[in-house]
């Protein structure tokens, strides 16, 4: 069964985009001329999911303000402290009211296929506790870090940087946030847990995916959305 909630991770600081992210928080950046944010929340609505939650910490009230008036989407501020990947998850679950949720990065954009169904179409909670999407480093433009995770011939992953890239989209159950410390923690935590047990997946993204987390990373970018 698809997920019914996507949470888009936006509470970050931003430090690579240096200067631009002094006084606004990074997915407010435009890119192709709408704010970063704005290319998530399109991959939530193109692939029907009713409920959409944002986590915000740095300049949390210009994100906000930004989602203000928007009936599809609640915001979960983390104040005083930013919760990192996974225990921002956690602090939404009041919000998000799911077993399993998409999560999305809110630091992307995106050609192609929307990127949430093809991890729907892929979905097998039977044997997936996480699905990971992932393009190979020919089709992620921008990328500075090399690989992530290599997939066994079952589509299992493990990690490896000459393998492919985790574009930041992924199915999560929320089970597997139980049983950690409150505040911060990530999600490589939730994600060693579950390939220990043989229960993270990846698939492939058939588009182009840019990251726009340092600055270079816009031009890329909006150059991929004219020309790819």
């Amino acid at each position: 069964m698809m997920p019914t909630a996507c949470m888009i991770l936006a509470a970050g600081f931003g430090t690579r985009m240096g200067v631009l992210t002094k006084t606004r928080p990074k997915p407010l950046i435009p890119v192709a001329g709408r704010p970063l944010i704005d290319h998530a929340l399109e991959q939530a609505r193109g692939a029907g999911v009713g409920r959409i939650v944002v986590n915000g910490h740095h300049h949390a009230d210009q994100m906000r303000a930004h989602l203000h008036g928007m009936a599809d989407v609640a915001f979960s501020e983390e104040q005083p402290i930013i919760l990192d990947s996974a225990g921002g998850i956690r602090h939404a679950l009041p919000l998000l009211q799911a077993d399993s949720v998409f999560t999305l990065n809110a630091d992307a954009v995106w050609t192609g296929p929307n990127a949430l169904a093809t991890l729907a179409a892929a979905w097998d909670p039977d044997q997936m506790d996480v699905l990971a999407l992932m393009v190979p480093q020919s089709r992620a433009v921008g990328r500075q870090a090399g690989g992530d995770f290599a997939r066994d011939a079952d589509g299992r992953l493990g990690w490896d940087k000459v393998g492919e890239v985790y574009t930041g989209a992924q199915i999560l159950k929320t089970v597997l946030l139980q049983g950690y410390p409150e505040g911060p923690f990530s999600l490589h935590e939730i994600w060693n847990a579950a390939m220990a047990q043989g229960r993270m997946f990846g698939t492939v993204h058939t588009g182009h995916w840019a990251d726009v987390g340092h600055p270079e990373g816009i031009g890329l970018a909006e150059e991929m959305v004219t020309h790819v």
